[in-house]
């Protein structure tokens, strides 16, 4: 099969297709043909080889999140079928024809998706929810917060946010990219480039923030959370480091914490899954959440891809179609 590869450590360009084999399941595995994967920022994280604590080895085929049809299914696999259209978390291994995945980390295509908007969903909606809903306990009538609110992450959590209740301010770095957040439901989207936005939120109290920048975002953000808010940490584009006053937390009780999903075990991912499935995916069915996708590139132009994405110029999803 033609499977994207990281050759070596470094820029797009270490992206190339080259011929692997296609591994046969373990018993609780499928093999999926692959129609679509998304591209995320921890790709270009991995393929530059700093995603973790190590290195990024020479043959790893990048991809977190894929749609497509079981070509295969293990001995012990009972849910799925061959045929059977479905998205999936993986580890790795999606920027490829075929690939294996547990089975407890697929989900159904969504009724009238397309393979290119469901394979949009898995990365974001994992991390997302796991986040702002189980960690953050984000509530109907809490104020919430996303900086990089037109990125994949910050579509999925203003869709999801508004969707159970809650009010929704974003960050971008346009006003094109802000009045993107604001058509998916954000009361207000704070151009970053232009405006500071601790000066801008002050007033309004905030109970859960979702972060991906870091830096000086950090000591900002804690001092914008309510009594008893939470700030949720997904990665520090910016650094990860900062000087704060912990009597600022200390005083009003605020939670700090963070995580990243690709190392997370296989039974953590599934319970995780089944979660997505019960609260999420019903909320896709009845029309609260749209896919956004900026971009479909053929799988030979994986590095272009990346450049994209590297670039920020882009709102929403970038994607590639196998």
């Amino acid at each position: 099969m033609k499977a994207v590869v990281v050759t070596q450590p470094g820029g797009p360009e270490v992206l190339q297709v080259q011929e692997t084999p296609i591994l046969a399941p373990a018993s609780n595995q499928l093999v999926i043909k692959v129609h679509a994967a998304g591209v995320n920022r921890p790709d270009v994280f991995l393929r530059k080889g700093k995603y973790g604590g190590a290195p990024t080895k020479p043959g790893l085929v990048l991809g977190l999140e894929i749609a497509g049809e079981v070509a295969e299914i293990g001995t012990a696999v009972t849910r799925w079928r061959p045929g059977d259209a479905v998205c999936a978390l993986v580890a790795e291994g999606g920027y490829a024809e075929y690939t294996v995945v547990d089975a407890r980390h697929c989900l159904p295509v969504p009724a009238g998706w397309s393979f290119e908007e469901a394979a949009s969903l898995p990365e974001t909606v994992f991390t997302v929810w796991h986040n702002v809903f189980q960690k953050g306990q984000l509530k109907s009538g809490e104020n919430f917060l996303v900086h990089g609110g037109s990125s994949g992450i910050g579509i999925t959590a203003i869709q999801l946010a508004v969707a159970l209740g809650a009010k929704v301010f974003a960050t971008a770095g346009s006003d094109e990219k802000c009045q993107a957040c604001e058509k998916l439901g954000a009361t207000r989207c704070i151009n970053y480039n232009t405006h500071d936005f601790e000066a801008e939120l002050k007033d309004e109290g905030l109970d859960v923030i979702l972060d991906m920048i870091g830096g000086d975002y950090i000591a900002k953000n804690i001092r914008l959370l309510r009594p008893d808010g939470r700030l949720e940490f997904i990665n520090a584009m910016q650094g990860p480091t900062a000087e704060i006053n912990v009597m600022d937390i200390m005083a009003r009780r605020l939670t700090i914490s963070g995580s990243t999903l690709r190392p997370r075990s296989a039974d953590f991912k599934a319970a995780l899954a089944a979660d997505i499935e019960q609260h999420v995916w019903p909320l896709l069915a009845a029309g609260a959440f749209k896919p956004m996708i900026h971009k479909v590139f053929p799988l030979a132009e994986a590095a272009e891809a990346h450049r994209l994405m590297e670039s920020s110029a882009h709102i929403g999803k970038i994607m590639l179609r196998i």
